[in-house]
């Protein structure tokens, strides 16, 4: 029950704990159906943010590319907050060879950028496996990157800047992502 306004008593308990299984357990339980790439990805802090939202949202997999700072890296660590050691991930040398992985396994690539071309991206219907690309915090992702992807999606804004932080970008799309093609259970609810 909420607190009401005037109540000198909470009458909730705030979780503030990790799950309560083995990683080892963890590592089993059925992950979203996507997977996150990125392209030159500057800030080895942006980067450990995103993996702490691939663990939030038990992401497929992230695909670290190019210059992306990866484990071990001191200011990855200090984001990540641990998740570098059950999130599933790789490096890739290019993000090409990121692309022809994800090709291989027949999953649809997105490239989350703002073109004139783009869409919005959750007026979309998502395909039942998906990698999203995200790119530099400066330049953005490669054109060539691009141009290989089936889709080109944005988030609606409606600021005076046309963008956001990669890690807020990409936490917004993956949410709605999983919300919508992900049955997972939280994992306070799972058991080992």
């Amino acid at each position: 029950m909420a607190r009401q306004k005037g109540d000198t008593e909470t009458n909730y308990e705030i979780r503030s704990y990790d799950a309560t299984v083995p990683v080892e357990t963890y590592r089993r339980f059925p992950k979203a159906p996507l997977c996150i790439v990125l392209d030159n990805v500057r800030s080895a802090f942006n980067v450990g943010s995103i993996f702490r939202l691939c663990d939030a949202l038990r992401v497929e997999e992230l695909l670290l590319c190019g210059y992306t700072a990866f484990p071990p890296h001191i200011k990855l660590d200090k984001t990540s907050l641990g998740t570098t050691e059950y999130v599933p991930w790789k490096h890739f040398e290019t993000t090409m060879n990121a692309l022809d992985y994800l090709q291989e396994k027949k999953t649809e690539i997105w490239a989350a950028e703002t073109t004139s071309a783009s869409v919005a991206f959750d007026e979309l219907e998502f395909p039942p496996s998906l990698a999203l690309v995200f790119g530099n915090e400066v330049t953005g992702i490669e054109r060539a990157v691009i141009d290989r992807c089936e889709k080109v999606v944005e988030i609606p804004l409606f600021g005076f800047k046309n963008s956001v932080n990669v890690a807020n970008a990409c936490s917004i799309m993956a949410y709605t992502v999983c919300r919508r093609i992900a049955s997972l259970e939280p994992v306070h609810h799972l058991r080992g």
